[in-house]
């Protein structure tokens, strides 16, 4: 059902529709592995919603607003290194618009899901991503994602797409992990579901189990930046919270090292010991965030200027980072010209 169309105004209602071809659909429903209770005329109608979901969607838009401007604010600091070096030492921000990248483009499909849904759906996740993809290939895709959306819009089950990536062995990559705040504030109250429906979110793209990790770590603190009291040491507890959930491997390793490093360590010495993006990797990408969220966790602009002193793949850092910290903080710490600047989200015909 595409949004903004009122559930009563169905021009293909069962008794205009030809038996045989109700039939036909519903055959193709239950073999698809859909639930036929959804059909109705021939169509999918919008799944049961939480009594909350108004609630839970002002959450996830918050969360892909921060993540929105950290991301397209990440992306204008690529360039010549003493320039990058002379405007982050005197902050001075990048002329307007700024552009956002994929990081936005994945994240805006995951909100349009939720919005639909209420909740990972795989199939329509994938489509999304494929749809968004076909549209705008230029946002800053990576190679992989290339390949992996590209066969998907080409009728490749994303199964197949993504589990034969690097020799089968699946992404072990940042994406997952730079598109999936707004899932944590949306599920923020059901840590379960957020580490489920996080895995889920990861594996349309991400076959590798830390691929995943690091949307689990994401998802699991920006759920955290939600329902934790605020505190001095919140930024912490995120991290922490983080640790605990993250299954096993290179990126909860890697949390570790962040959890070791002094608090007010220099941002030299934290990139040295974590990454913060250079190999486009999770393990060397969502601990520096997470990190980077610790140090200023209620103040959205020092954050962003932290994350981005680090280098690296700068804009999903600084993604990850504006997700989880507008969380906290709230909308009103976006600077307005900061929200001026970015470019408007491109939302999907079947967006509110």
């Amino acid at each position: 059902m595409g949004y903004g169309r009122t559930p009563t105004a169905v021009p293909n209602s069962p008794s205009r529709m030809p038996v045989q071809k109700f039939w036909i659909r519903l055959e193709q429903c239950v073999r698809c592995g859909s639930n036929p209770k959804l059909l109705l005329a021939g169509r999918e109608i919008m799944e049961t919603m939480r009594p909350d979901h108004p609630e839970r969607m002002e959450r996830a838009r918050l969360a892909l607003m921060g993540l929105s401007v950290g991301d397209a604010f990440g992306e204008c600091f690529f360039g010549p290194a003493q320039v990058l070096q002379l405007a982050r030492s005197v902050r001075t921000l990048p002329p307007s618009p700024w552009y956002y990248t994929d990081d936005t483009e994945m994240a805006l499909a995951v909100v349009e899901v939720l919005q639909h849904a209420g909740h990972i759906d795989k199939d329509r996740l994938a489509s999304r991503f494929a749809e968004r993809y076909c549209r705008e290939p230029r946002r800053g895709y990576g190679g992989t994602a290339h390949q992996i959306l590209r066969a998907i819009s080409e009728g490749t089950p994303w199964q197949v797409a993504a589990g034969r990536a690097f020799s089968g062995m699946g992404s072990m990559g940042n994406g997952a992990a730079m598109r999936v705040a707004p899932l944590g504030a949306y599920l923020a109250d059901d840590l379960v579901a957020v580490i489920a429906q996080a895995r889920d979110s990861a594996a349309v793209t991400h076959a590798h189990p830390d691929g995943q990790a690091g949307a689990i770590a994401v998802a699991i603190a920006a759920a955290g930046a939600c329902t934790l009291p605020r505190h001095p040491s919140l930024g912490w507890q995120l991290l922490d919270l983080a640790i605990e959930h993250t299954p096993a491997g290179p990126t909860q390793q890697g949390l570790h090292k962040a959890r070791a490093l002094p608090k007010r360590c220099s941002i030299d010495l934290a990139v040295s010991a974590l990454g913060s993006g250079s190999r486009i990797l999770s393990e060397d990408t969502v601990p520096f965030a997470l990190w980077c969220v610790a140090q200023h966790p209620t103040d959205y602009e020092a954050a962003l200027w932290l994350t981005v002193s680090g280098l690296g793949d700068r804009d999903t850092t600084c993604a990850i980072v504006g997700g989880i910290v507008a969380l906290i903080s709230g909308p009103s710490s976006i600077p307005p010209s900061w929200l001026a600047a970015r470019e408007p989200l491109n939302w999907g015909q079947n967006a509110s």
